[in-house]
């Protein structure tokens, strides 16, 4: 009878323990070892009288299995991570690299429309060519920078944005683009997957925008919202304190913007408080709004 019920004890605690690995998340690591250790500190209660239990070597293989388990899964998540972050990388690369070829190819043909109105212009007298040739020199120094900018790999945009009707006045981004055009990326992430768009505190063009991002990141480190997953560029901060980072690490900062519009959201906050057919919802709004920090 004690060998069937130790039998049957061992099996149960298995049990328990092989479902714990299954169902195990990294986060909940310390959660998971605490129901296995209550299940042996059961289990010792149940069979005092017959002496049995679970050994402590056996219960350290368990737990051990477990932590383990908890670290492969982290490592995987990691892995993942990177590899969507090398994609997103990769695609913002071509797609700077396909924006740069465009706005060369119509610099290109503009500056062959101007050519050929100055050499007509020139063939006769009394045409005026000085417009005509400030033109073409804006074009070329448009195109240097076009060149320069596809040598210069490290070359881009700094943005800081922010969005307070999905994370409050206290929260900003801070990220770096190689876009010839970054609102383009801001509006990229403002699509559907947050309620409002992003208001852009600055774009900031630096040959070394990624040496930048990266210092700026650096600084507000200990404000990092998302503190396992480094490729979430948020941060608890507001907008003056990145400027005088970007003021410090830079020293020629020419535009901030430190109030953001946030129009969208004023207008949704002045429709609610307006409405008298939603009052039940604007409780709901009032109470799930309350603990955050405007």
């Amino acid at each position: 009878m004690v060998v069937d019920l130790g039998k049957l004890i061992l099996r149960a605690y298995n049990s328990e323990a092989d479902n714990v690995v299954r169902t195990l998340k990294p986060y909940n690591l310390a959660a998971a070892l605490d129901r296995l250790e209550k299940l042996r500190a059961s289990i010792a209660k149940l069979g005092a009288s017959m002496k049995l239990g679970i050994t402590d070597a056996y219960h350290a293989l368990r737990v051990q299995e477990i932590t383990l388990t908890a670290d492969y899964l982290a490592k995987v998540a990691e892995e993942k991570e990177h590899e969507r972050a090398e994609n997103e990388r990769l695609r913002e690369e071509r797609k700077a690299k396909e924006a740069l070829e465009r706005e060369q190819a119509r610099l290109e043909e503009e500056k062959a429309k101007y050519e050929v109105v100055l050499q007509a212009l020139r063939q006769n007298a009394d045409g005026a060519t000085a417009d005509v040739e400030a033109k073409l020199d804006e074009i070329q120094r448009a195109l240097d920078g076009v060149h320069q900018r596809s040598a210069n790999l490290k070359a881009g945009y700094v943005y800081v944005i922010s969005n307070i009707g999905s994370f409050g006045d206290t929260v900003v981004k801070i990220g770096a683009t190689r876009r010839v055009d970054p609102q383009v990326r801001v509006r990229e992430l403002g699509d559907a997957s947050v309620p409002f768009r992003f208001d852009v505190h600055a774009l900031f063009f630096s040959e070394r925008a990624f040496e930048l991002e990266a210092a700026l990141h650096r600084e507000f480190a200990a404000r990092r919202i998302n503190l396992v997953n480094a490729h979430r560029e948020f941060f608890y901060a507001s907008p003056a304190e990145v400027r005088e980072a970007l003021v410090r690490l830079e020293g020629n900062l020419l535009t901030f913007v430190e109030a953001p519009e946030a129009l969208e959201w004023h207008q949704s906050q002045n429709a609610r408080r307006s409405s008298s057919s939603m009052p039940e919802l604007n409780r709901v709004i009032d109470q799930g709004t309350s603990g955050i920090e405007r």
